[in-house]
């Protein structure tokens, strides 16, 4: 939790610092109440923002009887509340949770998940997102994609401002360059240090809590196959969001493999290999 706050601290310290930039202490001040007021938005609202962003679509028992029977029974192994179960219209393979806590959690699965996995291995990919609810990840990715996506956003902004030439703001063309260069890029950054981490003990806890580690890495070698050739439009739009899903959604395109928010798969199919006792390179 402490790395967690400072990993948030420096993220709105960062927003704080490019307002400076651009707008000196009035920049300062207006970025500063601007990530206070997405920080409380982000804890109360953070699952509908990101849902919707996605046009996700809430699913009834009635819709999917075998997909709620099966997460009925994670969560119980799991000992969480029933989450809310939400289907997005995209072809690639892949998952998110969200929500403030597990209280309030929300699991997004694709239709192309359900389509390219066996049930078993859509099973593994259930228990890895209820290990994020479980861990209470969900908020802090919710947040940091808030935010990083507004860094993101400062950026771009300070190449259509205008540049004053009084003593409290030097900015120039050069600090312009800078800021829209490394403002996001210390955003992914952080974005990367939160992620990683969180993406490891999410595959060890979900392997515990669906019982079968080998199911949940055949279903990450399947998706990391499909995530190569199958584009998912709305992650594109939204790079921020990349590091919420099960898999790196975004297409590596121009610089999304600099700013890979997720561990190598290859180590993560490893690890979960080790875990059931077998040969990693089996």
């Amino acid at each position: 939790m402490a790395r967690t706050f400072l990993l948030l601290a420096g993220l709105t310290a960062l927003f704080v610092g490019i307002g400076f930039l651009i707008g000196g202490t009035s920049g300062m001040i207006i970025a500063l109440v601007i990530a206070l007021a997405m920080n409380f938005f982000s804890y109360w609202y953070s699952d509908k923002l990101i849902l919707n962003m996605y046009n996700a679509k809430a699913v009834t028992p009635q819709e999917s009887p075998e997909l709620y029977s099966m997460i009925k029974e994670l969560v119980m192994r799991a000992q969480l509340p029933m989450p809310k179960l939400y289907l997005i219209h995209e072809d690639q393979p892949n998952a998110f949770a969200t929500g403030r806590n597990p209280e309030n959690a929300a699991i997004a699965v694709t239709t192309g998940l359900l389509n390219a996995l066996r049930p078993d291995e859509v099973k593994g990919v259930i228990a890895h997102e209820l290990a994020h609810v479980k861990n209470r990840d969900t908020l802090i990715m919710t947040i940091t994609a808030g935010i990083a996506g507004a860094i993101s956003m400062l950026g771009h902004l300070a190449l259509f401002t205008s540049h004053s030439n009084d003593s409290n703001n030097k900015t120039n063309i050069f600090g312009t360059i800078l800021i829209v260069i490394l403002g996001p890029i210390a955003a992914m950054l952080v974005q990367m240090a939160i992620s990683r981490s969180r993406e490891y003990e999410a595959d060890r806890l979900g392997a515990l809590i669906c019982g079968h580690p080998l199911w949940l890495a055949s279903a990450l070698e399947k998706m990391q196959n499909a995530a190569q050739h199958i584009e998912s439009p709305k992650a594109e739009n939204n790079p921020a969001t990349a590091h919420m899903f099960i898999i790196n959604p975004l297409s590596g395109h121009l610089m999304d493999n600099l700013f890979s928010t997720h561990p190598n798969t290859l180590n993560r199919i490893m690890r979960l290999k080790k875990m059931a006792g077998s040969n990693p390179w089996s």
